[in-house]
């Protein structure tokens, strides 16, 4: 299935490596949506957690009410979802804030490809002779039917800006 990856530059750089860019994958994080608290405090979005840690709180202490124990589920399940369904792009928009530049966003069946059609226009870092450069016209194609379809997200995208 085909995901959209965002590739992220450091604030001030114009010519960025593989070292500096982060790639985060635009889409549903099972893990975001299993353990939400623990998940943004693990990349650092300290109010998201600290607003889902509360609301969870919240849900829980309402379950264990008499009559109230529904409200208290789907409010629980409301941040599982949410934190699965917008945790990634929590991260994205973190890491905007502090300046960092959306470079790319590419859509790829895997992580490895993605970076490939990212850095294949990129010039290679200077005294590097052991860069690759993929053999498009030789590449085997993917296994499997192809649809338009999205991962989770609410709108399509066709792979531009």
């Amino acid at each position: 299935m085909t995901s959209s990856y965002i590739f992220l530059t450091p604030p001030g750089g114009t010519s960025a490596t593989i070292d500096q860019t982060r790639t985060i994958r635009d889409g549903f994080t099972l893990l975001g949506f299993l353990f939400p608290w623990p998940w943004l405090l693990a990349h650092r979005l300290w109010p998201h957690a600290a607003a889902a840690f509360v609301l969870q709180g919240i849900g829980g202490a309402l379950m264990e009410e008499p009559g109230l124990g529904l409200a208290g589920a789907a409010i629980m399940l409301g941040v599982n979802v949410l934190i699965g369904l917008e945790g990634q792009n929590f991260r994205i928009r973190s890491l905007a804030a502090k300046g960092w530049n959306e470079d790319a966003l590419i859509a790829a069946d895997r992580l490895d490809i993605a970076e490939q059609v990212y850095f294949a226009d990129k010039p290679a870092p200077s005294g590097s002779d052991d860069a690759v450069t993929p053999d498009w016209q030789n590449k085997a194609g993917a296994n499997g039917p192809h649809g338009h379809a999205t991962s989770l997200g609410l709108f399509g995208f066709d792979g531009g800006r």
